[in-house]
Parts: C-alpha cells; sequence; structure tokens
C-alpha cells in the first residue's frame, strides 16, 4: 500500500473514463506514449477532467518533460480546486514552496483506504509507531496513569489500543469519516470528532490533558510550530505530548517521493522551542518501512513546564 494513493474521480462521461483506465493500464506497462495519446483523448471529450490531467501530469514527468508535468498537474488543479487528487503536491517537486495538503485530499486518500488500512499497514509496512510512543513515554519515569489523553489524527486507533488501559478518558480526532468509523468499531475511545487537528485543537480551549499522543501524522504538515503552539494550548501544566515524525539530515521540511514530509532535526527542536514546549527526549527509530527498508524517523518527548 502507498501512504498516499491518486484518487480515481470519474468524468461523468463513459468513454471519457474508459479511456483513462485504458491509460493507466499502459502506464503501469511502461507504454507512455500510449498513455499519453489515450489521456489526450480523454481529455478531448471531456476538457474538465481533473483525474486525467492528474495521471497526464504523472506521465509527462516520467518522460522528463517537467514543463508539460507541471501545465497537467496545474489543470488538474484548476479542475478541481479541491484538489483531491493532491496536484499541489506534484507541484512541489518541481517548486521551492512547501504546500499545506488539501485537506479534501488527505481526507479523500484515508477514506478511501480506511477498510483495509490496520493490515496493509502493520503487516505490509511493518508499522511501529503506538509501540514507540508507548515506550518512549514509559522512558520518562511518569506514572502510566492519566486522566485525560487527546490522540491525534487517531486513524483507525492503533495508538488509542496501545494507551487505552493507562487512561481514564480517550479522545480521538481525525480529518477521515472513514477513519473514525474503523476506530468507532473499536470501542476504544470515550469521544471521537472527524475534524482538522488544526481546527479541533482551536475549538478546545484549555482542555488541560495530561497527554497528546500523534503518531505517524505530521508526515502531513511541512510546518510544525503552528500545530505544536496548538498542542501546548491544550495541555496541562507538565502535561506530555509524544509524537514521530519522518526525519533527513538536512533542515527544514521537504517532500518525499512517497508524498510524506520528512523534517530535519533542528526543525523540530526549533518548532519545539517556539512553542515553549521542553523536550524530554528525542530519539531516531523507523516508525516503518517502505519497498522492505526503515524510513528514517524521530520519536519525541516534549513536556509543557
Amino acid at each position: 500500500m502507498r501512504p498516499i494513493a491518486p484518487v480515481s474521480l470519474s468524468s461523468g462521461d463513459l468513454i471519457a473514463d474508459r479511456r483513462y483506465e485504458w491509460a493507466r493500464a499502459a502506464q503501469e506497462k511502461g507504454n507512455l506514449e500510449a498513455a499519453v495519446d489515450l489521456l489526450r483523448q480523454a481529455l478531448e471529450l471531456v476538457p474538465g477532467y481533473a483525474a486525467a490531467w492528474f495521471a497526464l501530469g504523472e506521465v509527462r514527468a516520467a518522460r522528463g518533460d517537467a514543463m508539460g508535468a507541471v501545465d497537467a498537474f496545474e489543470q488538474a488543479r484548476a479542475a478541481d480546486p479541491a484538489d483531491r487528487l493532491g496536484a499541489a503536491l506534484q507541484l512541489a517537486r518541481f517548486e521551492a514552496a512547501a504546500p499545506v495538503m488539501p485537506p479534501a485530499y488527505v481526507r479523500a486518500v484515508f477514506d478511501q483506504y480506511a477498510g483495509d488500512f490496520d493490515r496493509a499497514l502493520v503487516e505490509g509496512l511493518s508499522y511501529r509507531a503506538p509501540q514507540l510512543l508507548l515506550d518512549a513515554v514509559k522512558a520518562t519515569g511518569v506514572r502510566m496513569k492519566f486522566g485525560s489523553v487527546l490522540d491525534l489524527g487517531c486513524g483507525t486507533g492503533l495508538t488509542g489500543t496501545a494507551f487505552r488501559p493507562f487512561c481514564d478518558w480517550l479522545v480521538g480526532v481525525d480529518l477521515s469519516a472513514g477513519m473514525i468509523e474503523k476506530a468507532r468499531t473499536k470501542d476504544l475511545y470515550d469521544r471521537l470528532d472527524e475534524a482538522d487537528i488544526g481546527e479541533f485543537l482551536r475549538g478546545e480551549g484549555s482542555a488541560n490533558y495530561q497527554l497528546v499522543l500523534s503518531g505517524d501524522v505530521f508526515v502531513y504538515l511541512p510546518y510544525l510550530e503552528p500545530t505544536f503552539t496548538l498542542v501546548a494550548a491544550v495541555l496541562a501544566p507538565g502535561g506530555l505530548f509524544a509524537f514521530t515524525t519522518e526525519t533527513h539530515e538536512g533542515n527544514g521540511a521537504i517532500l518525499r517521493d512517497t508524498l510524506r514530509y520528512a523534517h530535519g532535526e533542528p526543525h523540530v527542536r526549533d518548532a519545539l522551542r517556539d512553542a515553549k514546549l521542553d523536550l524530554v527526549s528525542l530519539n531516531p527509530a523507523a516508525t516503518r518501512n517502505e519497498k522492505g527498508e526503515p524510513v528514517p524517523g524521530l520519536v519525541v518527548v516534549v513536556r509543557k513546564g
């Protein structure tokens, strides 16, 4: 399973959709010239066909046509202003700016994956962030009994499963309705909200959570300080915030080919300092594999002073 995959959007025209499907099949077989021809046919039938423009951008990029790829991705974004396909992220591969992922894109992708998410993530990618977070929190020496705990980007509840025995009240929030419904079936959370995490945190006021968790969420955010500041506002004095990131050897954020952000350690430390959160531990750890190889990451625990 790819962590982010294109979401298919029908054109409303059966013939155009068929050309699109044939083009995708040709692309998978490496016949890029045929894929381009079929996608052009689809776009002649439906000029505002966002998925076809997006696929054309991918094929042009694979052929080394950067300018053509940029044009196609811009057309895809114009055809679907909500950007459910993530054209802005593809454009970032050709530009210096680090865009914020369109919420509609993230929501659509994870709604699509919700049913098979746990198996694909744990078995397919050896996902281990929940256990790494639990080990990191235990290593602080804190008493493992928390009143209110917040699971940011809770997904289907993998992190909630690890921490449920140690909390009295567990709140989960996620952008994807599909993920929330999957989490609800596990009967882990005392409260579940479908919301953007930034909007949720701004609406919480001073909720005084004793522990905030975030596993594999910040790979979808280019800038960390705004969210860290919002987390600090809902933490009780002395409360802990434990999270994971993917990382790279430099500074700032980079968008990987997997369309996930990796944050340099200096960027993480600066964002924590600006949010006035005190570092307790920061350790390298791979939370998942990609193509059979561990992805470099960090497991971080901080405290509100």
